[in-house]
């Protein structure tokens, strides 16, 4: 796949490599600051806020987004460009390949840890890797690859994990049907005990506590710099997941995170909610998934059938479901934001971006770019048969490079297995006032607290 748009060459060469890249005005400033930054901020980026995100929906203020960054790139070329926010320097990219050049150059000169990440993560989890440099840094991704198996396409525990999640969705059906509707309390309420019982064992099956501790510093941590930090909060909560791993129950996380070797500076109590934070998005994407399927019919039925004959053994069998969830992350992406920051002066085709700044990568622009992909708004689950060709341009539901999400396998898993479990057993249709449908341009906001789903009949 290639950009419709070709690189402006004569400024490129024109351009003096000792000037900055070029500067967006007072007015191009604002504009991005009101259509991308303040939406998506205020819509929670830790954790997501109900009635702002309904007014997102409402507004399609995230088309808004994307066809502001479309019109700096139509005027800019390839960028990068530079905009000013209150002394704080922030870098836009419109170039997939310089996306995938500052995601393949991370950690240096490209770091994961932020100003922003800073003053937001740690409400929660301070000395996380995506907030750690150097050999600190070297010594938590690597517990984050070992314990969730990184390197293997599907974890070691799978048949346990696929174990819980067939009870809970079970257990989910069942209080479906006494309903008659799926709504998101109920999915999320089983998506939390699948979460705990896979994290922690099935003795935190019910510990409601560490969640509700879990979401009440996420939400200190939407505020970041505003909202002083609950020390007390978040002691409590690292002294209970301490208490999970020196338990180590088998068939969960913790036991192979007993099982490998922990240096000192790893803090795993400090790992461990990153993990929690990633399952919550999982759960977003996985019920908008189910959006999917309830909107367009033979996708549905082709689901039903894949689901019907699956196995135990993990999601090799689960092809389309897989497709699905990742097509789900690509039309609304969990991490709208990706930043990095820069440790020293880079060079580009444009000019220089100085040491400390901002690099932002407005994941919604690349997955949604109507200007450049004749899929962006449909349904397209066939793009994820070669993965490999689709990153040619940056469609990156879990990031890329050396800081690629460390647990996409295992979310995907149990993503999958959750649909699996879901739709075994027959069909379920999406039930108005949702606006994805098929036939339709799908909209660039969808807000998964409004979702609801009934039975098919005969189901």
């Amino acid at each position: 796949m290639q950009s419709t748009h070709a690189r402006t060459d004569a400024l490129n060469i024109a351009r003096p490599v000792s000037e900055l890249v070029p500067k967006a005005s007072l007015w191009e400033t604002l504009a991005v600051m009101g259509d991308v930054f303040l939406p998506t901020i205020a819509k929670g980026v830790i954790i997501r806020r109900p009635a702002i995100l309904a007014l997102a929906e409402r507004f399609d203020l995230d088309r808004r987004a994307i066809r502001r960054m479309q019109r700096l790139r139509n005027k800019y070329g390839t960028g990068p460009l530079m905009i000013d926010l209150f002394g704080r320097r922030l870098v836009l990219l419109f170039d997939p390949a310089h996306v995938h050049r500052v995601l393949a150059e991370t950690p240096a000169p490209f770091a994961t840890s932020t100003l922003e990440k800073r003053a937001a993560l740690a409400h929660f989890e301070p000395k996380n890797v995506l907030l750690s440099q150097g050999q600190d840094r070297v010594e938590r991704r690597r517990f984050h690859e070992q314990v969730l198996d990184t390197d293997r396409a599907v974890h070691r525990l799978v048949e346990r994990f696929v174990q819980v999640v067939a009870d809970e969705t079970r257990r989910m059906r069942q209080e479906f049907r006494r309903g008659g509707v799926l709504t998101w309390d109920i999915f999320s309420s089983a998506w939390s005990r699948i979460v705990r019982r896979v994290v922690f064992g099935d003795a935190a099956s019910e510990d409601h506590e560490i969640s509700a501790a879990m979401a009440r510093l996420r939400s200190a941590g939407n505020w970041a710099f505003l909202r002083p930090q609950r020390v007390d909060l978040r002691e409590q909560l690292f002294d209970r997941i301490r208490r999970y791993l020196a338990r180590a129950e088998r068939g969960s996380l913790m036991q192979r995170a007993a099982e490998i070797y922990i240096p000192g500076q790893v803090a795993p109590e400090q790992q461990i909610p990153q993990w929690l934070f990633a399952f919550d998005g999982a759960a977003m994407a996985t019920f908008r998934s189910l959006a999917l399927l309830g909107s367009h019919p033979e996708a549905a039925r082709r689901a039903r059938d894949e689901a019907a004959s699956h196995n135990s053994k993990g999601t090799d069998s689960l092809p389309f479901l897989r497709s699905t969830v990742l097509e789900s992350i690509r039309l609304w992406p969990t991490s709208p934001l990706i930043l990095r920051e820069t440790l020293a002066d880079t060079t580009w085709e444009s000019g220089v971006v100085p040491a400390h700044s901002g690099i932002v990568i407005y994941a919604p622009f690349f997955h949604r770019d109507d200007e450049s992909l004749p899929y962006a708004n449909r349904f397209s689950p066939e793009l994820w048969a070669d993965e490999d060709s689709v990153h040619q341009w940056p469609l990156i539901p879990f990031s890329e490079g050396p800081a690629v999400c460390p647990g996409r396998h295992l979310v995907v898993l149990i993503s999958t297995a959750v649909l699996a479990g879901l739709l075994e057993e027959g069909g379920i249709r999406l039930l108005p006032p949702a606006r994805i449908t098929s036939g339709r341009p799908l909209p660039a906001t969808a807000n998964h607290f409004r979702l609801r789903f009934s039975l098919e009949p005969g189901a």
